[in-house]
């Protein structure tokens, strides 16, 4: 997809100021066990057509809105993911802007993650 040079700017406006992650880093810190929230921002369409397995649903659109009934704890690791890792920095840098400390977006998104042929499930 080809995204405007707009949209460009603030996702990277918003990279600057965010922490990010890779799939492969995910996936080995899923695979040792560990405890983190992993949230799919995508709209609905996309989520109900496959996501990562494990992971929950609370797309861009709302989750400014609804992240506090979701998830209360602001000291709450979080890892978002989207397409490629747009939607999800921006995701990432408004949390952090409502108090959530540790909050960090998947670059590369699910496109990378199913390159890699990670699990998903519908």
């Amino acid at each position: 997809m080809k995204h405007s040079a707009a949209f460009l700017k603030i996702v990277d406006d918003a990279k600057s100021r965010i922490r990010q992650t890779t799939p492969e880093e995910v996936k080995a810190r899923l695979d040792r066990g560990e405890k983190l929230v992993l949230a799919d921002v995508r709209e609905d369409r996309e989520w109900e057509a496959g996501h990562i397995r494990g992971s929950a649903h609370i797309g861009k659109g709302v989750i400014e809105r609804d992240i506090e009934s979701k998830v209360p704890d602001k000291n709450t690791e979080i890892i978002l993911y989207c397409g490629g890792g747009f939607r999800s920095a921006l995701a990432a840098d408004n949390l952090q802007k409502m108090g959530y400390r540790n909050v960090i977006s998947m670059d590369g998104g699910w496109r990378r993650w199913n390159e890699l042929g990670y699990p998903t499930e519908e």
